[in-house]
């Protein structure tokens, strides 16, 4: 292990806040790295000697008390190089995962209460919305709460404004959900409006492209690469449904030097987040709830409740309210899953120490 600062690296990212990290965690031989693609259970990782196809040390996988604490796209990692021969690219093994700035989660899909990392230690998180039959604002309020929660700035892209006759509308509505998160009309295929993007494209940024199947996340990413690096296919123009042309995460480097991870579409984007966190993305709702009678309103059945009465006048979309009560709901239930997912855990946990202790315990 050389203590020298790796200037190869700072093109993926690496600054000297993550070499002084790098350099607490390393272990002999290792070198520092990023993870910049989840291929089939093979991770490919950017060192200072190059791409490296990596597989995970057995200590890691034994000690990982969840699967959030093994590497995601994005992470920076400490690696070891293997050394065979063979081989088109280079092997390593991954020893430890850095600790992340920041992180965008969610449940993973099913009915397993277990948390999903997509991309780590990003800077900017562009939900890409499009604007075909399939736009939904209700799909973009689901989004930017789990966006908000990454520590990363979110920025929403409402594409295919060309096919949308109603974009500015779309625009103003949208614009009217997301509170101060920044809202961009374009069109990623004929390239319109992305000059817009400039101020977010800064060399060494990390940016993660998120949004369902078919709203133009790999067309856009290959209009700022400046060639057609990412498969895409048309959605069909009945439903505007697309097949998920992008399968793994991967990152890319962007032509002014700006870093991009591409994602699958999600077909289901669940929660990962507590109640009182979903008030985060819906500030108007919070504003009208401090002028409620009571202090613990829940806004369903109390008299003299704010929310109700802005929704029983229209100042308050009925749509939009229902949403909040339906994500809240569904955190609710995800919160009560962890908790009772913890308990189990702690008493097998319990139970292993107390079986390790009798056996261990001396005879009489």
């Amino acid at each position: 292990m050389s203590a020298e600062y790796p200037a190869t690296l700072e093109a993926w990212g690496y600054s000297p806040g993550w070499h002084a990290r790098f350099l607490e965690a390393a272990v002999a031989g290792s070198l520092p790295g990023r993870v910049i693609r989840d291929h089939r259970g093979y991770l490919r990782v950017r060192t200072t000697t190059g791409e490296r196809i990596a597989t995970l040390a057995g200590r890691l996988k034994h000690q990982a008390q969840q699967a959030t604490e093994l590497p995601a796209v994005g992470d920076f990692v400490v690696v070891r190089e293997a050394h065979e021969t063979g081989h088109e690219i280079g092997r390593g093994v991954i020893h430890k995962v850095l600790p992340r700035l920041t992180a965008f989660r969610r449940k993973a899909a099913g009915h397993q209460t277990e948390e999903q990392v997509v991309a780590a230690n990003i800077d900017t998180v562009f939900v890409v919305c499009g604007l075909d039959s399939d736009y939904s604002p209700r799909r973009v309020e689901r989004y930017l709460i789990l966006a908000r929660e990454s520590g990363a700035r979110a920025v929403v892209l409402l594409n295919k404004a060309d096919k949308n006759e109603r974009a500015d509308a779309a625009l103003a509505e949208v614009t009217a959900l997301a509170g101060n998160v920044p809202v961009h009309l374009i069109a990623a295929k004929p390239r319109i409006g992305l000059d817009a993007l400039a101020p977010y494209l800064t060399p060494r940024a990390t940016l993660a492209f998120l949004g369902s199947s078919g709203a133009g996340k790999s067309t856009l990413i290959n209009r700022l690469l400046g060639e057609e690096r990412q498969a895409t296919q048309e959605v069909r123009e009945i439903d505007s449904k697309g097949r998920h042309t992008t399968t793994e995460r991967q990152m890319f480097q962007l032509a002014g030097g700006a870093l991009a991870i591409d994602t699958p579409g999600m077909r289901e984007l669940q929660l990962w987040t507590r109640p009182e966190e979903i008030a985060g993305g819906f500030a108007d709702i919070e504003a009208l709830a401090g002028d409620c009678r009571f202090r613990d309103c829940t806004h369903e059945r109390e008299p003299a409740c704010a929310v109700r009465h802005a929704v029983e006048s229209g100042a308050l979309l009925a749509e939009r309210w229902e949403h909040y009560l339906k994500l809240r709901g569904e955190a609710s239930a995800v919160a009560a899953q962890r908790e009772v997912k913890t308990r189990l855990e702690k008493k097998a946990a319990d139970k292993m120490i107390a079986r390790a202790v009798k056996k261990h315990a001396p005879r009489r």
